[in-house]
């Protein structure tokens, strides 16, 4: 299946900044002629450049509310981190009853499923507790990062599906048997904290195909949500089925707190990721660790960029809400979840494959010949990986020389060498001719100015430093 990249870049908005290029985890953005391109197929969707561009030239992307009318009957599936936009005086209850009023004929709570999820992990870790550390599969972004940068880990990948897939799964079974609909015409629709999640819907990793229809933002319902709790605050509620267990996956340790892991490690932030991962790689990591749960957004999955409140009021907000539900299963939930596991219906339904697009051709022999000319070529470079030329590291705009997506004059520091090199040519060819008449002379002189101006060309990093104050 073809990788999905839920990153769009207005190229009106983009200015060539190339603030994104030194943000990007993968190298996934180039800027040329003036406007930045993203890779789709380096792309993890993990939205650091849409943090970090000051135009909001990248946007992310969701799907719009019209997609609804393609389904005779809607099912919302909200994400735990939805709880956490609005204030602590709406209970879940109330916040169930607003998303259903909303457009949607039913709801199914993504943190119910997640209640499900957590105990198939624990059941998994403890059939193969030897065979780790596992890392979770929730956040897609980490997933797509490991296929990427770190292929020797997806077998790491914890091989069990993501609570929105076994929401989506769980809902179409309730309303295909209760409101007796044809599942074809049941339509599930993620309401989602991220594009992440977006991408993983439109190309599945554990799956042929997703069981979810649609993702929504939740940024994009929030106003009409805040508008139907204003109504709904003094009226009838909608019931909560998740625990407080299944609502916290929503932040960082939330996840690894339902699981009830014994040896674990909580870790967000994609750099910070990068860091730890390498360590697993390079077998320098304590393998007493069994479980990592890993997080692309700060905070948690209330740090995505499709949410509305800040992260670290959302994470405060969410710990409130849980404190709202039992933290335990009725009699009897849990080992009806030890049942489905052992039946293997949390299962992923194939692996996780690393992404194959380091090679710079196809063929064997001319990859080969093509990565000893970038060595070349990267010997000439400065090795500042400044990110004047458009791409982000030296490295890389040796790779793009290669394969013809670049040249070295784009790299200011060559520039700068060629044009002093032509002036002085120039220079030397025009003295050897005897200026006879006033246009030669003024030629001559011409060519002294470009000399001189060429030798003033500085390099593009003493062009950003700041002026020292006196």
């Amino acid at each position: 299946m073809e990788k999905y990249c839920s990153i769009f870049l207005d190229e009106t908005r983009c200015t060539g900044c190339t603030n994104c290029i030194k943000r990007c985890p993968t190298e996934a953005i180039r800027v040329r002629e003036g406007k930045a391109k993203i890779f789709p197929e380096l792309c993890i969707n993990c939205s650091e450049c849409v943090r970090i561009c000051p135009n909001r030239a990248p946007v992310p992307q969701a799907d719009s509310k019209e997609i609804l009318s393609n389904y005779r009957y809607k099912i919302a599936l909200p994400d735990p981190a939805i709880f956490a936009q609005f204030k602590t005086k709406y209970t879940p209850h109330q916040i169930l009853a607003a998303i259903a009023a909303v457009g949607f004929d039913g709801v199914y709570e993504v943190a119910r499923a997640a209640d499900e999820v957590s105990v198939a992990i624990r059941e998994f870790i403890a059939d193969h507790k030897e065979e780790g550390p596992w890392i979770s599969s929730s956040c897609p972004a980490v997933v797509h990062l490991i296929q990427l940068r770190f292929p020797t880990l997806t077998e790491q990948i914890l091989p069990i599906l993501s609570p929105v897939e076994i929401a989506a799964r769980r809902a179409k079974e309730e309303a295909a048997l209760q409101a007796n609909i044809p599942r074809q015409e049941i339509g599930c629709f993620y309401l989602t904290p991220c594009p992440a999640q977006v991408a993983a819907i439109r190309s599945p990793y554990f799956l042929e195909k997703s069981n979810v229809d649609g993702a929504l933002a939740i940024s994009s319902l929030y106003s009409e949500l805040r508008v139907k709790l204003a109504k709904l605050e003094k009226q009838e509620e909608s019931p909560v089925k998740a625990t407080s267990l299944g609502l916290a996956w929503g932040r960082i340790g939330g996840q690894t707190k339902a699981v009830q892991a014994d040896n674990f490690l909580t870790l967000d932030g994609v750099f910070n990721l990068l860091e730890l991962l390498e360590e697993i790689e390079l077998d320098r990591f304590n393998n007493n660790v069994d479980f990592l749960e890993c997080q692309n957004c700060q905070g948690g999955c209330v740090g995505g960029i499709f949410t509305a409140e800040n992260p670290f009021v959302a994470r405060v907000t969410l710990r409130r809400m849980t404190n709202k539900l039992p933290a335990k299963f009725e009699p009897g939930h849990e080992e009806r979840i030890r049942q489905y596991y052992r039946e293997g219906f949390y299962n992923a339904e194939k692996k996780v494959e690393p992404y194959c697009i380091m090679s710079l051709d196809q063929d064997i022999s001319k990859a080969i010949y093509m990565v000893e000319q970038s060595e070349k070529i990267l010997k000439h470079l400065p090795g500042l990986d400044c990110g004047a030329c458009g791409s982000p590291t030296c490295r890389t705009l040796a790779e793009d020389i290669v394969r013809g997506l670049a040249s070295e004059t784009d790299c200011m520091f060559i520039l700068r060498e060629k044009v002093q090199s032509l002036a002085e040519q120039m220079l030397s060819l025009a003295l050897k001719v005897p200026p006879v008449t006033v246009v030669q002379r003024q030629i001559m002189k011409t060519q002294q100015e470009v000399l001189e101006l060429a030798k003033r060309i500085p390099p593009p990093l003493a062009r950003r430093e700041p002026k020292k104050e006196d």
